[in-house]
């Protein structure tokens, strides 16, 4: 095999066409001069264009705080993945798109961040505006008085159920 990888001489058209294939399958997804020098001139571009966020979202995350003051002091809390502001802080992003403050009702305004929905106004579980009951419990007829007002002796006392005497039972078809 490796006196036929040595020169084309002496073989016919089929054998260099099955030679020519293999010396492609030999180099497969393996760059060579000027197009290996170009990929790695485009992965040091690459490397240089995304240092900082690439950097920044694959260090450790238990030092990375959130850049929010409150009151001249920094916020204590760990800030989201990617981002650089915790859940509090979010909407201080100008960049973010995925959290909106909730707007809260006329008596009570709210500030806390919500994620956005498919709502046009999303908001907290607290200002949540529920859909119109669909339930509605039946009323209770009103019973007329004449009838409240029945007579007694239609009624039969306890005594009067008993059975006096006992009568053979008769069953008929």
């Amino acid at each position: 095999g490796s006196s036929l990888l040595t020169g084309p001489e002496g073989l016919m058209a089929k054998e260099r066409e099955n030679l020519k294939r293999l010396k492609c399958l030999r180099r497969y997804r393996q760059r060579y001069g000027v197009e290996a020098l170009l990929h790695r001139q485009l992965k040091e571009r690459r490397m240089l264009a995304t240092d900082g966020a690439a950097q920044q979202a694959h260090t450790t995350r238990s030092s990375q705080r959130c850049l929010a003051f409150v009151d001249d002091v920094r916020c204590s809390n760990q800030s989201l993945p990617m981002t650089r502001h915790c859940l509090m802080h979010i909407c201080q992003d100008a960049n973010q798109t995925l959290f909106k403050p909730c707007q809260g009702s006329e008596e009570v305004p709210c500030n806390k961040p919500v994620p956005v929905s498919l709502s046009e106004d999303p908001c907290c579980p607290l200002h949540l505006r529920l859909p119109p009951q669909m339930y509605v419990p039946e009323q209770v007829l009103a019973v007329p008085e004449e009838l409240e007002a029945a007579p007694t002796d239609l009624y039969l006392s306890a005594a009067e159920l008993q059975p006096t005497e006992s009568l053979p039972l008769e069953f008929s078809d």
